[in-house]
């Protein structure tokens, strides 16, 4: 029997394609099953199954995000809005417009895979998405990442956006107003995404992160680059973070809920997340780190990009980087025994941002005054690692802002004056860990053990650790801790591990002068509180 002809009638909308301008001559694919998608992408020659049961696709050239890529339409609704930068582009509605037309001719011929979601939990703000895709993958992809809608719904669903995924179609770059034949457009007027020459499965779902932080914070929700997890007694946890970082690793807590490993939203109500699904890095993970995000590499239902295997038995290396450092794995978040099923918690009680400090200066964690924290939140601080985007080999020192400056869309002290509404009125510790080197800058230190990384938190999390004394650093200001259960005491203050004090020094004191000098372009928009929350640099 064919699947297509099997597909109950629900599965299909009242409200079609043609409202999106959307036409093929060939088959359309509603809301299809994981083993029909399965099907599909195998049959096409466009994923292997694998060991385990996982599906396995190759991404191409295109083995992270390409922010170069990426533009919003500027149409009306963004004008004066919208924080120009590298990730933030302009593009003139002509261009959208020609491209858009060359999608419309491009899909007549082919058949297409059409997935509805929710992007978040909150029924409040969660945005209807419908996502048309030429890769049975990539829906596959969409329907582990967002939440799908009851069975009953689908029937009467309309889209507020659509998002039109078109890997193998090209742009051109003499034409179309692009610097290559990748191009992300975000057209807020329209309410559409196009993902055109790039089957990176994360584009997919940065871009409608992007525009969850275009829409929720101007009606004061903020909006997040975070995980989230719950414990017993309804502690949640926020953890600011870029990839890599450790987001997804660290809320990955067997002893505590998973909310979720990377976008979330917190209102009146609580945080909850806008997704459905984790998007895990896996090189080289193992079992006995990460024991639960490993599981998910086994197991039917998951999606595995870049992963090497062996062609003949099936069976996964995760420890090969032959085809990036950014393997991923995407899953339903269920497939995490302790997720928490309704993806929402009460008002977070820590706060954790995550740097990977590539210079090595700074402490396992320390201790954030209310101004640190914003003051840390709008620098963003950490290290690009390898794999994320393009050309990018090792990890190199940047500053993020909001620690997801890409997928920010507004100016930073939108979100700033959001979060420090939220920390004062619900009194929120707030700390900063380096999941990044000690004992020396990359290349002579070592990335800090994750066994003691965790140990730290769960210190932190339980509130153990603000119990314990405290020093305070003479530069950054923050506070470090002298002991925690353990975790070696001497690894705790950072100079302590570095054989060579005077480049410890040279680092140091480099690493606040970056600092300052990064803020300088947000110094307009902050209060003078969070401006004294800068390190303190004498002069020379």
């Amino acid at each position: 029997m064919n699947i297509k002809e099997a597909t109950p009638d629900f599965f299909k909308p009242d409200f079609g394609l043609e409202n999106a301008g959307i036409k093929t001559d060939k088959n359309v694919f509603w809301n299809y099953s994981t083993p029909a998608l399965y099907e599909e992408a195998v049959k096409r020659q466009e994923a292997n199954l694998v060991y385990g049961g996982p599906l396995c696709v190759s991404t191409g050239k295109h083995t992270g995000r390409s922010p170069n890529d990426r533009y919003f339409v500027e149409t009306k609704d963004i004008e004066g809005k919208l924080f120009y930068n590298k990730s933030n582009k302009g593009i003139e509605p002509k261009y959208f417009d020609k491209i858009f037309a060359k999608v419309q001719a491009y899909v007549q011929d082919k058949d297409l895979f059409v997935r509805d979601a929710y992007v978040g939990s909150s029924k409040a703000s969660r945005l209807k998405v419908r996502a048309i895709t030429e890769c049975a993958w990539t829906n596959l992809f969409v329907k582990n990442m967002f939440i799908e809608p009851a069975k009953e719904e689908l029937k009467s669903f309309v889209p507020e956006f659509t998002l039109i995924c078109l890997p193998k179609m090209k742009v051109d770059p003499t034409t179309d107003g692009t610097v290559s034949e990748t191009a992300i457009l975000i057209n807020i007027e329209k309410k559409m995404v196009l993902v055109i020459g790039s089957e990176y499965g994360g584009e997919n779902k940065k871009a409608l992160f992007t525009i969850m932080n275009y829409l929720l914070p101007q009606k004061g929700i903020m909006t997040m680059h975070c995980s989230a997890n719950v414990g017993t007694h309804h502690d949640s946890a926020i953890f600011f973070g870029l990839s890599g970082t450790g987001k997804t690793t660290l809320s990955a807590d067997m002893t505590r809920g998973l909310i979720g490993d990377d976008e979330h939203g917190w209102d009146a109500d609580g945080i909850f997340n806008f997704e459905g699904g984790c998007y895990a890095k896996v090189i080289r993970l193992s079992e006995e780190a990460e024991p639960q995000i490993y599981s998910t590499t086994r197991r039917f239902g998951t999606v595995l990009e870049n992963v090497v295997f062996d062609p003949q038995t099936g069976k996964l290396d995760l420890d090969d980087d032959t085809l990036t450092e950014n393997t991923r794995a995407c899953y339903p978040l269920e497939f995490i025994g302790n997720s928490v099923p309704s993806k929402r918690a009460e008002h977070p009680k820590n706060i954790i941002f995550l740097t990977c400090d590539a210079f090595g200066v700074m402490p396992p964690i320390s201790k954030l005054s209310p101004d640190q924290a914003l003051y840390h939140f709008i620098s963003g601080y950490t290290a690009k690692v390898a794999g994320t985007e393009k050309g990018v080999k090792e990890p190199t020192s940047t500053f993020s802002t909001c620690f997801g400056g890409p997928f920010m869309p507004l100016h930073p002290s939108v979100y700033a004056e959001l979060l420090k509404k939220k920390i004062k009125e619900h009194n929120v510790d707030c700390w900063l860990v380096n999941t990044g080197w000690i004992g020396g800058p990359y290349g002579v230190g070592h990335r800090i053990s994750i066994k003691y990384t965790r140990a730290l938190l769960n210190a932190a999390l339980d509130g153990k650790l603000a119990k314990v004394h405290f020093t305070t650093d003479p530069v950054f200001g923050f506070q470090i801790p002298t002991e925690c259960e353990g975790v070696p005491s001497e690894i705790l203050n950072p100079a302590d591990q570095w054989a060579d004090k005077a480049a410890y020094m040279e680092k140091y004191e480099y690493l606040a002068k970056a600092f300052i000098e990064n803020f300088k372009k947000y110094e307009a928009g902050c209060t003078a509180e969070v401006l004294a929350a800068a390190p303190k640099v004498k002069a020379k």
